[in-house]
């Protein structure tokens, strides 16, 4: 799914747009036993109950592709008779209706997931009848000629309030307040089946982190019978690495400058493209020769792509260069540099020391003062 795919789904959860046919929830505490279950047709439920759930299923398609939200596919064998696909295409065609099918999937989650928290599983079904687009894009709704019918888990945090002191209305007095449990926003989710060139595909899901790096492992692989992907931490720790060996001694700071630079327009050329940029091995290659790394330096790309970042064969441009800052870092100091101006620094030898060199053209601030230079 790209970004668009996962807005337009992430619109069916409003008061307006809502095809949920029916929600089900499990409370599990920390010693991962069921505390209670619920199954409820979701348009019977009081209106403010359908807002907070409908914050927590927005939330579980937050954030970003390849980054908080991972496309997996399912292998030809866990597509097989009794492999992970089944259970959910069971629930999604039983339209949680199934109890006993309900009660397996809350034990396969509470067998996985790793967490010492008390947290709510919420799982829902839902039916989008999936308007027609016109040549310039606007939707159709009176020319459908497919249902796209889900299923959506979030995982939830349950978290004791914080303590304070409260007003007791019935008694006009300040006490300690009642220390309930709440529903925090969800860490992990899917959506199942994917909804692909706005259209069902039961052959992948979407996966949802709100923190990639803490990992599930155990989870995606019980659930998707998959290796976790590699969270964007990894990728750029993987793609620094890589040019570490790449560059070796010989790394100067005009070289890595303009590799930031190639990323960029990369990026920037890359704009109004809803999938993400995925740089493969000759793509990389490229950028570093076009960013003046020497030709004995590049005898050693293969080698170090392949120790690095040859399992995953590529990364995404979004996960290893930061539009925002540009970094320069010592031990005592840290200068963060708009990208886009990243040659008004450079190093220079200065009376027999290397420095860093600022240009500067208008007035700077210290500590919050305009001073002059």
């Amino acid at each position: 799914m790209n970004k668009k795919e996962v807005l337009e789904i992430k619109k069916q959860f409003t008061p307006d747009n809502c095809a949920i046919t029916k929600i089900c929830t499990c409370y599990v505490n920390g010693d991962k036993d069921k505390v209670t279950t619920s199954e409820d047709a979701f348009l019977s439920l009081p209106e403010e109950e359908e807002f907070k759930y409908f914050d927590i299923l927005r939330s579980t398609l937050s954030g970003s592709i390849t980054k908080n939200l991972e496309n997996i596919r399912f292998s030809i064998e866990e597509e097989k008779e009794n492999g992970k696909q089944e259970m959910l295409l069971k629930l999604r065609d039983s339209q949680l209706r199934d109890r006993d099918l309900l009660d397996r999937f809350y034990d396969k989650i509470i067998a996985s997931y790793d967490t010492v928290e008390n947290y709510l599983i919420v799982l829902i079904h839902g039916v989008y009848d999936i308007p027609g687009k016109a040549g310039d894009g606007t939707e159709m709704f009176d020319a459908s000629d497919e249902v796209y019918s889900y299923i959506m888990c979030s995982i939830c945090p349950v978290k004791l309030a914080k303590p304070g002191l409260a007003y007791i209305e019935k008694k006009n007095e300040i006490h300690e307040r009642i220390r309930d449990r709440v529903v925090d926003k969800p860490m992990n989710g899917f959506l199942f089946p994917a909804f692909n060139d706005r259209g069902t595909d039961i052959h992948e899901a979407l996966y949802y982190a709100k923190k990639p790096e803490d990992g599930q492992d155990a989870f995606i692989e019980e659930m998707f019978g998959t290796e976790a992907p590699v969270s964007p931490e990894m990728q750029k720790a993987a793609f620094e690495e890589m040019l570490g060996d790449v560059l070796l001694d010989a790394t100067n700071y005009e070289t890595v400058k303009n590799i930031n630079e190639s990323l960029m327009e990369i990026m920037d050329e890359n704009r109004d493209n809803p999938e993400p940029v995925r740089l493969g091995k000759e793509e990389i290659k490229k950028v570093l020769e076009s960013s003046g790394v020497a030709e004995d330096q590049m005898e050693h790309f293969d080698a170090a792509f392949d120790a690095h970042i040859g399992k995953t064969k590529d990364v995404v441009a979004s996960n290893v260069v930061n539009t925002r800052k540009f970094c320069i870092e010592t031990p005592d100091i840290l200068l963060k540099v708009n990208p886009e101006r990243a040659d008004l620094v450079s190093t220079k030898t200065i009376d027999g020391r290397k420095c860093i060199v600022i240009a500067v053209d208008d007035n700077i601030d210290v500590n919050g003062v305009n001073v002059t230079v």
